[in-house]
């Protein structure tokens, strides 16, 4: 899809797109759980965990930032992050009517 015909979606559609690339890599996905269960982690700390270098787990952060997913804080040096409770509350809410939408269509 081009760029260029994105406006012609709804603002929903759109996040949900949006929401769905940044969570498309398992990465991402262990680092949204990483900090849904230890708040305000450094990068660092994440790849403690995560069998990653730091540069692959700054360029995912960057990513699931970019989709306002999560946040930084900063901290004297340290950059702090974690889950955008808000903005993950709203988008949930979102992809859970599109799936009840298609499922009633599916009469499942």
């Amino acid at each position: 899809m081009a760029n260029h015909k994105k406006a012609e979606f709804t603002l929903t559609d759109q996040e949900i797109s949006l929401v769905a690339r940044a969570l498309s890599h398992p990465a991402r996905i262990a680092i949204m759980r990483i900090l849904a269960e230890h708040k305000r982690f450094t990068c660092g700390e994440i790849v403690e965990i995560l069998p990653l270098a730091q540069p692959t787990v700054s360029h995912h952060l960057k990513e699931l930032l970019d989709a306002d997913l999560i946040m930084v804080s900063i901290d004297g040096k340290r950059s702090l992050y974690d889950v955008n409770w808000k903005k993950w509350n709203k988008y949930t809410t979102e992809l859970d009517q599109l799936l009840l939408t298609v499922n009633q269509a599916l009469n499942l």
